[in-house]
């Protein structure tokens, strides 16, 4: 009999958002990540920050949980990550159609990609402060490329 997942997987999972058959990291940033920028988007970008790095705490807990559970590195289904990098990635930024369209696009751009130094973060760091970093790095290059794509576009 299958093992019931613990609350901290729930939470890693953001509940039933990583269990999308297709593209989980796509949905949770979709379904998670947008609603949860429009919330904290005309909040100050320190705010901002300061919501992203608490989440960034709280990820790494949970994520590190849900890995053990599951006996899988990084599982795919852990995807507390996007969220956090998406809230980083859109960090500072307006709450405009087109911000939201850039961050998303180029994070999730950044985080399936992964330049270096993000795939080097990937692959040498494990637990849960592994699955959160190379997202959050992810969203730190979104974050400086919308800023000047918004920058010139305007």
């Amino acid at each position: 009999m299958p093992k019931t997942p613990s609350i901290y997987s729930r939470l890693a999972t953001l509940f039933c958002l990583g269990k999308s058959p297709v593209a989980p990291g796509t949905v949770a940033t979709l379904f998670a990540g947008v609603p949860c920028f429009l919330l904290l988007g005309p909040l100050s970008w320190q705010i901002q920050w300061a919501m992203a790095v608490a989440l960034f705490l709280a990820g790494a807990r949970v994520a590190d949980v849900a890995e053990r559970e599951s006996g899988r590195k990084d599982p795919g289904e852990v995807v507390i990550d996007e969220l956090c990098g998406y809230l980083v990635a859109m960090a500072g930024h307006p709450v405009s159609l087109l911000s939201i369209a850039t961050g998303f696009l180029l994070f999730r751009a950044f985080d399936i990609w992964k330049p270096w130094p993000i795939r080097l973060v990937d692959r040498q760091m494990s637990g849960g402060v592994g699955i959160m970093l190379d997202d959050v790095l992810a969203g730190i290059f979104a974050n400086l490329l919308g800023l000047l794509f918004l920058k010139l576009v305007s």
